[in-house]
Order: structure tokens, then C-alpha cells, then sequence
């Protein structure tokens, strides 16, 4: 059974029911994601890192704080990517 493994290093741990092997394990993820978030299978897409072990997934239809409460992970995981902040601003 796939599970969620908690946040470390601002990044979302999951633990999948699947082999990392003939993309098995990246649609057990893009399929526990989207339960775990309520929203349709084809709103999850692995975006970056699918052959890798570390992976950037989007959800559409979903907002990144709504994301945080249905993950039960609350204010304190990861932050939105935000984009680097000019020095010279305020």
C-alpha cells in the first residue's frame, strides 16, 4: 500500500507499492496523489525527474495551500516554488 512518508528538505516523502520499473511506480504515484487530493487521475503529471528518484509533480485544479491540508502536512511543508527575489527590491 502506498503511503505518505512525512516532509524532508522541503520535499514531499512517498512511499509507492510499485517497482521503479517499467513506469509502474510513477503512475502508482500520479494515481495515490491524485486520491490523496481528491482530484481526476489525468490533473497529476510528473513535470520534471521522471526517470529519477526525486520527482516534481503537478496537480491541477487544486491550490497549493488546499494541496497542504488534504496532504495533512500543514503550513510547515514545502513551500510553493517561488522565484528568486531581486536584492536590489525592498
Amino acid at each position: 500500500m502506498s503511503e505518505l512518508a512525512g516532509v524532508a528538505g522541503g520535499e514531499l516523502r512517498v512511499r509507492l507499492a510499485a517497482p521503479p520499473a517499467d513506469g509502474r511506480a510513477n503512475r502508482e504515484l500520479c494515481r495515490f496523489l491524485a486520491e490523496a487530493l481528491g482530484v481526476p487521475r489525468s490533473a497529476v503529471t510528473i513535470v520534471a525527474g521522471e526517470s529519477a528518484r526525486h520527482k516534481v509533480v503537478q496537480a491541477g485544479g487544486i491550490a497549493p495551500a488546499e494541496a497542504r491540508r488534504r496532504l495533512g502536512i500543514g503550513a510547515g511543508g514545502p513551500p510553493p516554488p517561488t522565484s528568486p527575489r531581486d536584492p536590489r527590491s525592498p
